[in-house]
This record gives C-alpha cells, sequence and structure tokens, in this order.
C-alpha cells in the first residue's frame, strides 16, 4: 500500500447548483462537478487503479492488501501496488443467479469473511487468509450463518464489522415481501451478530440475530465516527432510502416506503425515484456519507450535519456505481458495475476508481 499512498491526487471542490424539493420530507439535492465547494467534502479528480473487472461487487483490506469480490466468476482478487489482479481463490459454493452469487467481504482477525449465494440460501462463510501480499490464500471455509432465504432478486448482501467488534449483514427479503416484517425470518433484516454467527447479549431482541426491521433490499452499511449507522436501501418503484439505523427499528417494508410519517416505523433521512438512485454500497469520508447509485450512475454526497442535502459526483461519467469503501490511506475508493448484466460495458470496465478527500470548510 505504499505505492497506493505515494499516489498523491490533487484535491478539487465542486459546484453548486439550483436545489430542488423531492417529494414528502423536502431534500436539497445538488449537483456538482469539479472546480466548486459544494457539500461536506472536497473531492480529487478519480483514478482508475484497476480495469477489466467482471461484475465486482465489494472491496475489503487485509493488512493494507485490496482485496475484491466478483458476483459472478465467485473470485477473490488482491491487488499490487499498481492495481494489477491475482486471484486469491474461487468461492465454489457461490452459485447465484440473477442478483445472487458472491457478494460482500469484509476482514478481522486474519480471516475473510463473505456473505454468498448457494442454491437455495445465501451464507457467511469465513476462511483463514495466510500468504502475504502477492501470495495470499485462503484456508478451510466454517460457516458463520446459514439459511438466510435467497432468490434471483433482492439478496441483500452487504457485511461489515461495526466500531462494536459485531458483524453485520444487510439481507434482502429474496422477494418474499412479508418476511421483512417477520421478526423470525433472517430476510429483510440487518442482523447483528458476534465474529462466530451467535446472537450477541444486547441484540433488542432476546435470542435473535435480528438488529433493524422492515427492510426490502439493503446494500450499504456504514458508521460515523460516533458510532452511528446507515444504510442506504433499494425501493420498489417510488422510493429508494438513506436510513439511520436503531436498534429494534422498523423500517416499514412493505406496508410503507419512504417517508410515511406513519407511527411504527422509522422514516428515512433523504429518498430518491429509483430512476435517479438504486443505491448500493456506502463510506463515511470527509464529513459525508457517500452512496454509489446503480440505475442512476452517480455518487451521493450526504453531509453528516445536514442529512436532508444531497450533493451529486460523477454522474453518467462511470456508469453503474455499486461500491464505496474507504481506504486505509483515507481515500475513497469506487467500483463501476456495468457488466453484471444490467449495464453497458465500455472500454476498461469493470474499473476501480480512487479519490481523494478532503473535509471542506
Amino acid at each position: 500500500m505504499a505505492g497506493l499512498a505515494a499516489a498523491a491526487l490533487a484535491f478539487t471542490a465542486l459546484p453548486g447548483c439550483t436545489a430542488e424539493p423531492d417529494g414528502p420530507g423536502e431534500r436539497t439535492s445538488a449537483s456538482a462537478s469539479p472546480g466548486s465547494s459544494l457539500g461536506a467534502a472536497e473531492l480529487g479528480e478519480p483514478e482508475v487503479l484497476a480495469a477489466g473487472l467482471d461484475a465486482p461487487w465489494a472491496i475489503a483490506f487485509h493488512e493494507g492488501v485490496p482485496l475484491l469480490s466478483e458476483r459472478d466468476s465467485g473470485r477473490i482478487l488482491e491487488l499490487d501496488h499498481a492495481g494489477a489482479a491475482r486471484e486469491v481463490a474461487v468461492i465454489d459454493d457461490a452459485a447465484g443467479r440473477g442478483e445472487g452469487g458472491l457478494l460482500g467481504i469484509t476482514v478481522r482477525d486474519g480471516f475473510l469473511y463473505a456473505y454468498f449465494t448457494a442454491g437455495g440460501e445465501n451464507r457467511i462463510e469465513r476462511r483463514e487468509l495466510t500468504g502475504g501480499s502477492g501470495s495470499l490464500a485462503l484456508g478451510p471455509a466454517e460457516t458463520v450463518l446459514d439459511g438466510i432465504p435467497s432468490g434471483p432478486i433482492h439478496n441483500g448482501g452487504r457485511i461489515a464489522f461495526g466500531p462494536d467488534g459485531m458483524l453485520y449483514a444487510a439481507t434482502g427479503d429474496a422477494g418474499g415481501r412479508g418476511s421483512a416484517q417477520d421478526l423470525d425470518a433472517l430476510s429483510g433484516k440487518i442482523l447483528r451478530m458476534t465474529p462466530d454467527g451467535d446472537a450477541p447479549e444486547d441484540n433488542p431482541f432476546p435470542g435473535s440475530l435480528v438488529y433493524s426491521y422492515g427492510h426490502r433490499n439493503p446494500q450499504g452499511i456504514a458508521w460515523d465516527s460516533a458510532g452511528t449507522l446507515y444504510a442506504s436501501e433499494f425501493g420498489q418503484n417510488t422510493w429508494d432510502e438513506l436510513n439511520v439505523i436503531r436498534p429494534g427499528g422498523n423500517y416499514g417494508w412493505p406496508e410503507v416506503e419512504g417517508m410515511a410519517g406513519e407511527d411504527g416505523f422509522t422514516d428515512p433521512v433523504q429518498q430518491w425515484e429509483p430512476g435517479e438512485a438504486s443505491p448500493s454500497g456506502i463510506a463515511v469520508a470527509g464529513g459525508a456519507i457517500f452512496i454509489t447509485n446503480l440505475r442512476g450512475e452517480r455518487l451521493r454526497e450526504v453531509p453528516l450535519d445536514d442529512l436532508g442535502s444531497s450533493a451529486e459526483h460523477l454522474t453518467g461519467e462511470y456508469g453503474r456505481l455499486r461500491d464505496a469503501v474507504t481506504a486505509p490511506d483515507g481515500r475513497l475508493w469506487i467500483l463501476t458495475n456495468n457488466t453484471d448484466g444490467r449495464g453497458t460495458p465500455g472500454a476498461g470496465d469493470d474499473r476501480l476508481l480512487v479519490l481523494s478527500v478532503k473535509q471542506g470548510g
């Protein structure tokens, strides 16, 4: 990673434009392009670090080494300092269809955790990472959690360790809408578990992995420095969402979508029409939440000190965007997703983009 950190990017600011209200619970949205200082953060020009990826889905880091998952091939890749990819392993049981396959990955205490579709279920497994940069390998699989409902759509799939050391997993409803409101079902939830897959004693529902429910297809989870958890979520035809996740919260699906203002349900802090959004992975950097968008083909920035506003970056420049993470050097890494069967691949797709981030003043 020393080579990556040394490749400094110039910071640029981002211009504003007229804000427009968008449905109930007005939000403020503005476009951004290099050369202005809109929003909470200043972004540098994107650098293409890697190209020629096959439906990449997630990014993680092991001792500074970048790791990527590819949904359809089931491959785990490591990147060298120049962005060249090497196959670490293939997750043989990853055999999804449609939106399923090898999805989220995360690393903890020398183990790679992977969320993937395996036939009639989604499953979380972990494997020990052995070797060093350029020679990483995976040990035998250990099941952390199985039996998560799967389908050709709405598999969720994002996993991450929180600041509390617990493993969080975003699961979709897998097409079974009613399961999102069923506290005995693992689908349509954000789950919280120990690294071994057990229910922590302080979970909101005793003996249950369920941390929040009423979700349709959440695909992004991230925390700010205060430990607040945020999640992005695909809506159906009306509203996609950014939610602040509280223990035991009911986020409404399928009873409500978007800002309903109904007792018993927690409203999102922002909502967008699916054509402008379809949010997937998210990251917190530079005083803002950065949200990748598939159909919307843009990177959306939501300031942490003003969750009802947003700015847009890279709109239409790189196509569908799947994941965002903050790298160890503080830069923002973004995966494109034009080879997933729903995009229009261009030269070099899919790509890994790197942007410098600086908190705006």
